[in-house]
């Protein structure tokens, strides 16, 4: 069956009626039909939702798994940090402990050190005082003709238009080095045995001749320990050494001022030591300076000492010797407990 319709254009159309029922029968779902299918939606989710959950594991990305997994490594954490607090507590507590009893034991070696130095500067001291006291000397006959000859021989000076002193001077460059040819007065060689200067004249100063003829003294009666001392040949040696014959005037100025011999009959204990010694032995003088001389070289090599420190290394050798004169039951220097470093 057909029915014709005119379309607002004028023309008509021709429309079946199954055309038309089918689109009578087209109408909105109904509240119960959407209510159905949502419940069905809903069901399917929840299987697939329930089929996904047993298949992961128990302690994976779930929620309680996670609140497990962020619990337990706070509650170690907490738990190290107690126990670290407690440590870093009792460290500090035994760290203050040995702190204070270092400090405490440092004081106490201080004190005791303190007292040791009190007490030996004390002994050091009266000791010093007692040998620097003066006396007058009663000399017999033979010490005063001595003493006097000492007295004068240290009241000469070096003179270089003398004669005899350039002779003196030239002697001690034989002794010293036999197999060289000797130099002017003034040369740049005398360096080599210690003088300061080219000329050594300009280093005799305050020793005067009595220095001169010590050193010959002592390159005749002992020439192994001059030549020794001489080329330092001895133990370990510093690389600025003490010049030799320097070092020789400076042992003869010192050893007038230890024995007093510039001070008329009052004289120190070890000046009066000297004077008996002169009763034996005329030239005790030049032997005390071998002794001496031979003792600084010993302390010299004690010390390791250098250049600047050789006033120093003298005058503790002068002491030391000061000492064995005036120790008691010395009748002659050769009883002097260093005169056996001497080498002849």
């Amino acid at each position: 069956m057909f029915v014709c319709l005119r379309s607002r254009y004028g023309q008509r159309s021709r429309l079946s009626s199954t055309s038309m029922a089918s689109k009578a029968i087209r109408r909105r779902p109904c509240v119960a039909d959407t209510d159905k299918g949502s419940e069905e939606k809903r069901m399917e989710a929840a299987t697939v939702t329930d089929s996904v959950s047993v298949t992961e594991p128990l302690l994976g990305n779930s929620t309680q798994g996670n609140k497990s997994k962020g619990y337990e490594p706070r509650t170690r954490l907490d738990f190290w940090d107690e126990k670290t607090r407690k440590c870093l507590h009792w460290a500090h507590v035994v760290s203050n402990f040995i702190s204070q009893s270092a400090r405490n034991i440092v004081n106490a070696i201080s004190e005791f050190g303190s007292w040791l130095a009190r007490f030996f500067g004390c002994s050091s001291s009266a000791e010093r005082s007692q040998n620097r006291h003066t006396v007058i000397v009663d000399l017999s006959p033979l010490q005063e003709e001595r003493l006097h000859s000492v007295r004068q021989r240290l009241n000469v000076p070096f003179d270089c238009s003398v004669i005899k002193h350039q002779d003196a001077l030239k002697e001690l460059w034989r002794l010293a080095y036999p197999n060289r040819q000797l130099p002017p007065l003034k040369s740049e060689l005398w360096k080599e045995m210690g003088w300061q200067n080219s000329d050594p004249a300009s280093d005799f100063r305050a020793g005067g001749v009595m220095s001169l003829e010590n050193l010959i003294y002592f390159a005749r009666n002992y020439p192994g320990s001059f030549q020794r001392l001489l080329h330092k040949a001895d133990g370990e040696r510093a690389e600025w050494e003490y010049p030799f014959a320097v070092a020789g005037v400076n042992i003869s100025y010192m050893l007038v001022q230890m024995l007093d011999l510039l001070s008329g009959n009052r004289m120190s204990k070890a000046g009066v030591c000297f004077v008996e010694l002169l009763e034996d032995d005329e030239m005790a003088f030049d032997n005390l300076f071998c002794v001496a001389f031979q003792m600084l070289d010993a302390q010299w090599l004690a010390r390791k000492a250098s250049y600047m420190e050789f006033n120093e290394v003298l005058k503790s050798t002068l002491v030391q010797l000061e000492r064995e004169l005036t120790a008691g039951g010395v009748s002659s220097v050769h009883n002097l407990p260093s005169f056996r470093m001497l080498e002849s």
